[in-house]
């Protein structure tokens, strides 16, 4: 008597051969999307100290004033604001929006094109005339 019931012992072998085991594509692509998140969180933080403190002198530099420095500002508490709160609260929002989104990544680069959309704005800020 033949049993036709169950697959023959080679066929089941030779299916599970082909798949590969524990997963190791996901877990590259895990590893790949932790590792560029790591690195989307280095360049907010660094973007944001950069902004922050160097910021105001490349708005207050001046290739024509004697010193190379603008004296007198229009808009100077204005620029201090900008940098001292607007970069700082814009780097923790982005920072914590990524922690809680689904979709890190993106809420990493709209966070960067603020953090330099308030960068413009403090170097506006310096340029104009008082």
């Amino acid at each position: 008597m033949e049993n036709t019931g169950t697959a023959p012992a080679s066929a089941s072998v030779s299916a599970s051969a082909t798949e590969p085991a524990g997963g190791g594509d996901q877990r590259a692509r895990a590893a790949a999307r932790g590792l560029g998140l790591a690195v989307l969180v280095a360049a907010v933080l660094v973007s944001g100290v950069f902004i922050t403190f160097l910021g105001p002198f490349f708005a207050i530099a001046c290739d024509t004033c004697e010193d190379g420095v603008r004296g007198t500002l229009a808009y100077g508490d204005a620029l201090i604001a900008v940098a001292r709160y607007g970069v700082p609260l814009a780097t923790f929002a982005t920072l914590a929006g990524m922690v809680t989104s689904h979709r890190p990544g993106r809420v990493g680069g709209f966070g960067l094109g603020a953090q330099w959309s308030l960068f413009l704005v403090v170097v506006a800020l310096g340029q104009l005339p008082a």
